[in-house]
């Protein structure tokens, strides 16, 4: 008999994959990139994975903080989103921003390395989108 639904934890799945990918693929940059003799660029291509990474635990725990909140509204007519929800947002942000800007300073890693570091989400993103696509359902 052929599955016709989606596995419910499919969504679960592909978070996991996106978090271990992330990793993987900005390391195997950061990797190559010391490997060409680029070290400041190396440095800066793990920092910014890393930090791409933390950013998207935290994205997904206040997703997962709303996504309660909702669940204990339903019904409401007016549901509120705690204030909380948008200070963390922000706090993250800023957090960020302040982490990138001290290491760019105290440490003169280049800016770019360690934005394209944080690419590494994007392509986890994709490569988890794909890997979701091609695989067959179960």
């Amino acid at each position: 008999m052929e599955a016709t639904v989606a596995d419910s934890n499919t969504p679960a799945r592909t978070e996991q994959r996106i978090s271990w990918l992330t990793l993987l693929l900005g390391l195997i940059a950061a990797a190559t990139s010391a490997i060409l003799q680029r070290v400041p660029w190396a440095i800066g291509l793990a920092i910014g994975t890393i930090l791409a990474w933390l950013n998207y635990r935290w994205l997904r725990r206040g997703v997962d903080a709303l996504v309660l909140a909702s669940k204990a509204q339903e019904g409401v007519e007016k549901p509120r989103v705690p204030r909380s929800a948008y200070f963390i947002a922000l706090f993250r942000y800023g957090l960020l921003a302040l982490s990138v800007y001290l290491i760019y300073t105290y440490l003169h890693v280049p800016l770019g390395s360690m934005i394209v570091g944080m690419c590494a989400l994007a392509a986890a993103a994709l490569a988890a989108s794909v890997w979701e696509v091609l695989s067959p359902v179960n």
